[in-house]
Parts: C-alpha cells; sequence; structure tokens
C-alpha cells in the first residue's frame, strides 16, 4: 500500500527521498539518513499523511453513481461507515440493466444519504476482471442490487425491479 504525504514542505524537500516506515501522531518516520531529521528521524507535518486508498473512498459522493473496481470497492465501502451503500451489479450488455440504469442514477440524486455504487460484471472485460468480487459478493444474475450497512450486505434485490430497490433501501434506511 502506497502512501503519500501532503505537507506544506518545499517540493525539493529532504524527505521526499526517503521511504516511509510509518506515521504516528501527526509525526511521519522516515527511513534512510536525512540531515534535517534529528535524532529519532521524526519530522512535524502540518497536513499529514493519507493513504492511495483513502483517495479513492473519497472520490465516492452522494449524490451520483459512483463505478467501483475490486481495488476500491471495500476501501469505499469502509470509508463509508454506517453511512447505506447500494451497489448495482451490472454488465454493459444486459437489456434490463440498461433500462434500470437511469431510475438508479434518479435515486442516487434522490437520497443523499444513501452512496451509491455501480460494479461492470462482465465476463469479457479482463482488463477490469471484476469477477473475483462479483463471486465474492454472491452474484448470479444481473442486474442484482446488495444494499450495505456497516460494510456488511444487509438486503438483495436482484432482476430491474425499481419498486423492490425503492422499498428495500427505505428499510435499511430506517434501521
Amino acid at each position: 500500500m502506497a502512501l503519500r504525504v501532503y505537507s506544506a514542505a518545499p517540493r525539493n524537500s529532504m524527505v521526499q527521498n526517503f521511504p516511509v516506515l510509518g506515521v504516528a501522531e501527526k509525526q511521519l518516520f522516515v527511513g534512510g539518513d536525512c540531515p534535517q531529521l534529528v535524532m529519532k528521524r521524526r519530522l512535524r507535518l502540518s497536513a499529514g499523511v493519507r493513504c492511495s486508498l483513502d483517495v479513492a473512498a473519497q472520490s465516492a459522493e452522494v449524490g451520483k453513481v459512483t463505478a467501483v473496481t475490486k481495488d476500491t470497492f471495500w476501501p469505499i465501502v469502509k470509508a463509508a461507515g454506517d453511512k447505506t451503500v447500494v451497489v448495482d451489479m451490472y454488465t454493459q450488455w444486459c437489456g434490463p440493466c440498461k433500462i434500470i440504469a437511469p431510475r438508479y442514477q434518479e435515486l442516487s440524486e434522490k437520497y443523499n444519504d444513501v452512496l451509491f455504487l455501480k460494479l461492470d460484471c462482465n465476463d469479457e472485460n479482463k482488463a477490469k476482471c471484476h469477477v473475483p468480487l462479483a463471486k465474492e459478493l454472491g452474484i448470479k444474475v444481473v442486474p442484482t442490487f446488495k444494499i450495505l450497512k456497516d460494510s456488511k450486505i444487509v438486503k438483495e434485490v436482484t432482476g430491474a425491479k425499481i419498486d423492490n430497490l425503492i422499498h428495500a433501501i427505505d428499510s435499511v434506511r430506517s434501521t
């Protein structure tokens, strides 16, 4: 997992040439010999350190549908905390998936307290092969909608049944 350092330090700072070993309470620990870092090799940061997966998690926004991959799905779900998350498992060639997609987008704009994601489960799309995640989530047909709360799947709706999806979202939001 790569760490990116965000600080007010100038670009020619010696710190950027050394590997990050760890972070504790706004202190960055780096490896190597750096004359600007005293005995304990730490530097106080003005901004902090973020994981590159945290950046991916922050890209998911309420009010829109966010496309996810096998690499970004769980970090986004975990970053959502106790917020309700709805995932549309679809394929590009699926007729019912195409029909429900605009309605799914409307739902994302309607529910301001719910995070809406979509995962392309296309078998032929080897470059973005998300099939392992689809198998992990137990997807047998598309479209399938999984509703998660606290990083756990709590409801599932299969097929392009918008009324069932709305009912499932409302029931999870009310708990």
